[in-house]
């Protein structure tokens, strides 16, 4: 989801604003080949009131608390993952406040603990999401989410946000036990979807996403926010756009 701990401090304050930039075609076709079009959770739902509510509950100090949380949330993520200890995205997420709590010498409480962890299941929508998502969807794209999202976590997140019906399948990299960018996971998709890679289009919020679906196989689409430059992995995604209406725009919808 984000790309660098530089990154994660930008969104983590709180006032990032989406930037407009291009999009950048891609040198393939891609509406001819294209059926499905499969999003990592954080192009479609803002994050920014997790770290806006951690400033509420410890101001002058949520910050801190929201940078370090949100760095040892995917640090967590990926170390299980090649260590084989897998914990689910909701444990992790929970062990990483943990963590940050302990690192910036806060008092977490029960009820505080149970409050931002909550915000992770009341997530609301970019505002070019549900446009952008109906004309996709009208225009007989296939969607559904491919996130490190537990089950439950996309589905309070998608029931509360007014999108019943728009997304096909709701798909957590919990069924393998693997987080992205492990191979194992992006590999779902297509198992549950039953079709080609290259049928499939995967939009990424993080650049490190972007570059792992791309290793992988997939065509990319990257929903760039944060106006950051592309990770040096040596995977391009195939596009890259400021928000979804640019990914609707890049489809020719």
């Amino acid at each position: 989801m984000f790309t660098t701990r530089r990154d994660v401090l930008t969104v983590a304050a709180a006032s990032l604003a989406a930037a407009k930039m291009p999009v950048r075609a891609a040198e393939i076709e891609p509406r001819a080949s294209i059926r499905a079009v499969v999003f990592d959770a954080f192009p479609v739902f803002d994050p920014r009131p997790v770290f806006a509510l951690a400033e509420e509950l410890f101001p002058g100090k949520g910050v801190e608390l929201g940078n370090t949380w949100r760095i040892r949330q995917f640090e967590y993520a990926w170390l299980r993952t090649i260590s084989q200890r897998y914990a689910d995205f909701w444990q992790v997420t929970s062990d990483a406040l943990s963590f940050a709590a302990k690192a910036t010498r806060l008092e977490l409480s029960g009820e505080k603990r149970d409050r931002l962890m909550q915000a992770y299941l009341e997530l609301k929508p970019w505002p070019d999401a549900v446009g952008s998502l109906t004309a996709l969807r009208d225009a007989g794209f296939r969607l559904a989410f491919l996130s490190n999202f537990t089950a439950v976590m996309l589905e309070a997140n998608v029931n509360g946000s007014g999108m019943v019906g728009l997304f096909e399948q709701l798909i957590s990299t919990d069924a393998a036990r693997a987080h992205k960018p492990d191979p194992r996971a992006y590999q779902l998709a297509i198992d549950v979807l039953e079709l080609q890679r290259e049928e499939i289009l995967f939009v990424a919020f993080g650049g490190w996403d972007a570059a792992g679906a791309k290793s992988f196989g997939y065509r990319t689409f990257w929903v760039n926010r944060q106006n950051l430059p592309a990770e040096e992995l040596g995977a391009p995604p195939d596009a890259i756009g400021a928000t979804l209406n640019d990914l609707v725009g890049f489809l020719k919808v």
